[in-house]
This record gives structure tokens, sequence and C-alpha cells, in this order.
């Protein structure tokens, strides 16, 4: 007998006929509490108190715009024969790799114009963006979205998981993967993991950001196996895994080629830009 389990509504209220969604809400705390923790340590560190809201104001719409052009391009086939769905993102169809592509493209140019360290920036953003990414996942449960493959409820129950999480990975007659849950505490584990660096380490400057890059890289990669809603590069190839790949490849790459070639001589903590 198939059980009756009602989704916890995505819809946390309504202003006319404005809906306003959990997953809007859950997103906007992320971003707040991140720029929060973004501003804070910039101050500690001698820049402007401004300089982090500034970033943001370009940052965000960047942010969205990238992460909606990602998707489309590697769901091109079906924009294609539909382009008036491009602009539709309220449909849903964004890629977190895509927003990170443009928020580190819109970093590079406010280092530049405003004269300031990319890596200083990237460093202090980088605990604040993986928390961020932790919080937003709830998002993708408020939406019953971004899950793993089909489980039984006995898997789920072993996991020691409380029913209202159960209940909500209920989809369609079926139990699946919260995968959603795995990626968000792993990056809650990125976030307390990068505070410690950041407060006993001291690296040198930009070795936080690539830091992030390589942790929250290893667990998408293998959170990316268990998901249904890949994007592909092939018939078995996963975009999101061959990404994250490079991105570790590449950010260890950088690593050794700064410290080898001197270009990674100040440390975290030293005051200037």
């Amino acid at each position: 007998m198939e059980q009756t389990i009602t989704p916890l509504n995505p819809i946390a209220f309504e202003l006319g006929p404005i809906q306003v969604h959990w997953y809007g809400i859950i997103i906007g705390l992320g971003i707040a509490l991140a720029l929060y923790l973004a501003v804070k340590e910039s101050k500690r560190l001698g820049m402007p108190e401004d300089t982090f809201i500034d970033l943001v104001v370009w940052a965000i719409p960047a942010a969205i715009i990238c992460a909606r052009i990602y998707y489309v391009v590697f769901e091109w086939e079906y924009y294609a024969d539909n382009p008036g769905s491009i602009i539709a993102i309220w449909n849903g169809g964004i890629a977190i790799h895509g927003a990170l592509i443009g928020s580190v493209i819109t970093t590079l140019i406010f280092a530049k114009v405003k004269g300031l360290s990319f890596w200083k920036l990237t460093d202090i953003a980088a605990p604040s963006i993986i928390l961020g990414q932790a919080i937003g996942r709830w998002g993708n449960f408020m939406n019953q979205e971004a899950h793993g493959g089909e489980v039984t409820r006995q898997f789920l129950e072993n996991l020691m998981l409380p029913d209202f999480i159960i209940n909500q990975m209920y989809i369609d007659g079926a139990y699946y993967h919260p995968t959603f849950l795995y990626e968000s505490l792993w990056n809650l584990a990125g976030f307390i993991l990068l505070l410690v660096i950041r407060r006993k380490v001291n690296l040198r400057r930009g070795e936080l950001f690539l830091s992030y890059i390589i942790w929250y890289s290893v667990g998408r990669f293998f959170v990316e196996g268990l998901r249904t809603d890949s994007l592909m590069l092939t018939e078995y190839l996963r975009i999101a895994q061959v990404l994250s790949i490079a991105l570790i490849v590449v950010a260890v790459a950088i690593w050794i080629y700064r410290r080898t070639k001197g270009h990674a001589t100040k440390k975290y903590n030293e005051i200037d830009a």
C-alpha cells in the first residue's frame, strides 16, 4: 500500500499575487550571513567597511546571470528549440559552478578597479562562500530537488535522520538519497576547517581560497555521482565531476606555482591590501 506523505510547502507566504518561496528566503539568508562574516573579517584586516558590500552589489547579479548561462549552454538542445525559456529562471535551471565563475570574474575586475588584492578578497570571502552554499542547499530540500537515486525508508532511518527530512525525501512514491544534506554537511565541515586554518595556520595570501576550491570540489565530485539531475558532458561524464577534478588540479598547480615563483610572499593576516 502506497504511503501518503504530504511534502513541506515550498511557498513560505503570499503577498497578493506574489508567492514568496522558501528557496529564495533560504538563499537570501545564506547571502546575508555570508556578507556579514566577510564584512566583519575585512574590517579586522584593515579594509574599508563597505568593500564587500560594494562587491556584492556587482557579484550577485553576475553570479545569477552566469549560473543561468552555464545551465543553458549545457542544456542547449532544449533551449535551442525553446529560446523563450532561456530567461525563465523562475522555472529553475541555475548551476553553482556558473555562479562561482561569474563571482570570480567580477572579483577580478573589482579588485583591479579598486586597486585591491584579488587574493586577499577571495581569502576573506572563502569561508563565507562555503557557508552560504551549506545553507543554500536547504532551499533544494524545500523544493525536493537535487536529490540522489532511489533508496528505502530503512536506509534513511539507518542514517539517524529526523522524520521531516525522511518524509521530504519521499517523492512520487519513492524515497531518495538526500544529497542536498550530504553536500550541506560537507560544506559546513569545510567552513569550520577554513576558520581553523585561518586562525591557526596563517597561510600565505590566496591559499585559503585555494583550500576552499579543493575542499568543495572533492565533496562535490562524490555527491554529484549520486545525483539524478546532473548536467552531462557525454552519456557517462557528469559536467560537475569533470569540472571538480579540473578545479582541484588547477588549484594545486596555482598553489605550487605561486610558492615556487615567489608570488605568495604575504601572509593572510597582513593588514596591507
